[in-house]
């Protein structure tokens, strides 16, 4: 199913927060890709995307998919609800592109995958801050081998979320549709350290809701024993006073540090290897300024979605990818609940 002489069409579900990320992104593609639909049950949120996008919209993914031809379907609607509608999509031969997380569950997020799989159709899953371009340069420091053995691994998500955010969308903060502070603001944080560092090998979490009136989880902590020996920690809150203060990873190797830090991943803090390399001089160009927590990556991610469709490369992140930070979410979620460390891969 290549689309190599004409635009790539999408149409998205789900009008809310994050849209205007993917609306933004598809913009720097014109003449590559196109929208040709929009839906939401919001009548107002609705009115604003067919009005960014100039694609007609619909208030139901059935009319949606009835009343256009979308080569794929990008789900920005509650996580809780990816799995149903991913399914949805893939039985009707779409292409799905899914927010982060791709599931609220892990046998929700495998049954996607079967689906997509089972009807010769692609899923996508959005981990945009894979493709920064201070990301980048640590990965392929990594690969390199320039820090040696890596001893130590440590993320901070410090973010707030004022109650007025959950109160204005009943679903946030709720365990079947969004999850806490790990699945929702974190999940591309757990993603990256998996990417970069792992995989992992256990989990030890401490989780809870210290401020904000939501079911799930608003600051958690979280210990990894990784496959190759070293530990990392995973520490998120969305409690900050006054705003968002950092979305950091360092990596403490025996030759190499580095700290990415700003607010998303968006500024090398601290680059020193032992021994010198061509991609020193990367460092200062590769940190940029934002005010979204968002970063600027969903259209580097766009850009690997369509030369995917086209032939031109492969999936940066699908679904099989995007099962790995699901399960280590899921898993900090059963350390919590039973007091006691999860191995990996989870057993059924």
């Amino acid at each position: 199913m290549l689309i190599p002489d004409r635009p790539v069409r999408f149409a998205l579900v789900g009008c809310g927060r994050i849209s205007k990320n993917h609306i933004e992104a598809l913009a720097r593609h014109a003449g590559r890709a196109e929208w040709v639909g929009v839906c939401d049950t919001n009548a107002a949120a609705l009115a604003s995307a067919t009005a960014a996008t100039g694609a007609p919209g619909f208030a139901s993914r059935a009319e949606l998919l009835a009343g256009c031809e979308p080569d794929v379907v990008v789900l920005a609607s509650p996580s809780g609800l990816h799995s149903q509608q991913a399914i949805e999509v893939a039985r009707a031969g779409r292409h799905v592109l899914t927010e982060k997380p791709m599931a609220t569950k892990l046998d929700e997020g495998m049954a996607m995958v079967r689906a997509c799989r089972d009807a010769g159709v692609k899923l996508f899953v959005v981990k945009q801050n894979r493709l920064n371009a201070t990301v980048q340069l640590v990965k392929r420091a990594i690969e390199q081998g320039r820090f040696g053995r890596i001893f130590m691994s440590t993320v901070n998500v410090f973010w707030t979320r004022p109650q007025s955010y959950y109160d204005a969308a009943k679903w946030r903060g709720r365990w079947d549709l969004d999850g806490g502070a790990f699945m929702n603001q974190a999940s591309h944080y757990v993603d990256l350290l998996d990417w970069l560092v792992g995989p992992v090998d256990n989990v030890h979490a401490y989780t809870a809701t210290l401020d904000r009136d939501i079911e799930a989880e608003d600051t958690g902590v979280m210990s990894l024993r990784l496959r190759h020996g070293g530990l990392a920690s995973i520490n998120v809150t969305m409690l900050t006073y006054p705003q968002n203060l950092e979305g950091s990873i360092t990596i403490l190797g025996e030759n190499g540090t580095v700290k990415v830090g700003g607010t998303a991943v968006n500024k090398i803090e601290h680059w020193q290897f032992a021994e010198p390399h061509a991609d020193d001089d990367a460092v200062k160009a590769a940190s940029y300024e934002t005010g979204s927590v968002y970063g600027f990556g969903h259209a580097a991610y766009y850009d690997n979605v369509i030369k995917t469709l086209r032939g031109e490369g492969d999936a940066a992140v699908d679904g099989y990818e995007g099962l790995r930070s699901l399960e280590i979410l899921v898993a900090a979620y059963r350390s919590a609940r039973d007091g006691q460390r999860v191995g990996l891969p989870l057993v059924f």
